[in-house]
């Protein structure tokens, strides 16, 4: 139960970042600057993109459980 709502966590924070860093690139075209420079968007990309692949390794070992409880049945 704590690892799926951890997981739904990460996942809505993940995209908010992936969200975020759209915003910095396009606000960063007309020349203004959010958050003084010190996390360019692309990092905020890779912070995002890892924070996805952790959750889908979540999501693989939820489904292995449930898989193997199933079987044992």
């Amino acid at each position: 139960k704590f690892t799926s709502i951890f997981s739904r966590f990460l996942f809505v924070v993940a995209f908010i970042l992936g969200f975020l860093a759209v915003c910095l690139k396009v606000v960063r075209l007309f020349g203004a600057t959010v958050l003084a420079g010190q996390y360019p968007a692309f990092r905020l990309l890779e912070i995002s993109a890892i924070a996805l692949l952790f959750i889908v390794a979540l999501q693989l070992r939820e489904i292995k459980i449930l898989l193997s409880a199933k079987g044992s049945v």
